[in-house]
């Protein structure tokens, strides 16, 4: 299968009083083409920045963003127009991220109208078209985001984000402020546009029980660098990070016959304003040894299965 994304060795830094905060620090992995990469991890880890980074929100520090194999790093112009209409980004709020003066129609409409390709006639057909794609009844054309509910604004920023057929999606926790009811319905809607489209996602989230429903392979952050990547069964039968590990152990469970297990971290959270070459995760680790305070590197311990651990092997026999 065809690499619709890849990225090497990708960084983000921010300029602060104190330093440089390395938000995305030397991440690298690929997504082929129609797949979901899921991205998890806690909140401020740099999940969102390396999904904004990618399609050229944030313009990277260093590194290098291929789409279909073309290097896209620094396009510029009209480059930067067409690489921006094949890699689109939905939002965590739709309330916030829709323009709350526009209708329906006008929202789904604007890319549409700003590229230029498309007739009058044109437009409308396909704004009808998204509607009746994305699941928004026709009578909701005129309507403004403060009258509807949270999962229809959702499905309007979805329309919009795949208006001009872009190749690659970044769902920015697009569901999490969403009821849990509703959160169903928007994961199988957004499923079912990967198989139609060939879409590929790159799913941001900390909810691991969404990314394991809707992701084929997940790369685990830590303090903005990837300390584990798997196909998605596989992490979940056998995490190898002790970070991961934490995270896996923190899902709740209906099962009332199993024995919890939980992982408290305990230790000072290491610092991304010039933190030192080591692993970020050692002041918190359990197995954490001076071998720790050297650079990390992810490894490939099973197929397809890298982690970022120099103890791995051994923790985990």
């Amino acid at each position: 299968m065809p690499t619709s994304i890849e990225i090497q060795h990708l960084k983000k830094y921010f300029k602060v009083a104190s330093g440089l905060n390395h938000a995305v620090d030397d991440v690298t992995f690929k997504i082929e083409k129609g797949q979901t990469m899921g991205v998890v991890g806690e909140s401020g880890c740099g999940k969102s920045t390396l999904g904004r980074t990618i399609i050229h929100l944030l313009e990277p520090t260093g590194g290098k963003i291929f789409l279909n194999g073309i290097d896209v790093t620094d396009v510029k112009g009209k480059e930067l127009k067409r690489t921006r209409e094949a890699m689109q980004y939905i939002f965590q709020d739709p309330y916030s991220s829709i323009d709350p003066r526009k209708t329906v129609k006008s929202t789904i409409r604007e890319p549409l109208k700003i590229s230029g390709k498309y007739s009058n006639k044109e437009i409308e057909e396909k704004v009808s078209e998204l509607m009746r794609l994305v699941g928004i009844e026709e009578r909701l054309q005129l309507a403004y985001p403060h009258e509807m509910d949270g999962g229809r604004r959702q499905r309007v920023a979805i329309a919009r984000s795949i208006a001009l057929n872009p190749e690659f999606v970044v769902c920015d926790e697009p569901v999490s402020a969403l009821d849990v009811s509703i959160q169903a319905q928007i994961l199988n809607l957004l499923m079912d546009l990967q198989d139609e489209k060939q879409l590929t996602f790159m799913f941001v989230t900390h909810d691991l029980s969404v990314v394991r429903h809707i992701s084929h392979n997940i790369c685990v952050m830590y303090l903005g660098q990837l300390v584990e990547t798997s196909p998605t069964k596989e992490l979940f039968k056998a995490p190898l990070h002790p970070y991961t590990k934490a995270l896996l152990s923190a899902i709740p469970s209906t099962n009332i016959h199993e024995p919890l297990s939980r992982i408290m971290l305990k230790g000072e959270i290491t610092s991304s304003i010039d933190p030192g070459p080591g692993c970020r995760f050692a002041p918190r680790c359990i197995y954490a040894t001076d071998a720790c305070k050297q650079p990390q590197v992810l490894e490939e311990l099973a197929p397809n299965h890298f982690v970022s651990c120099c103890r791995a092997r051994e923790i985990n026999g």
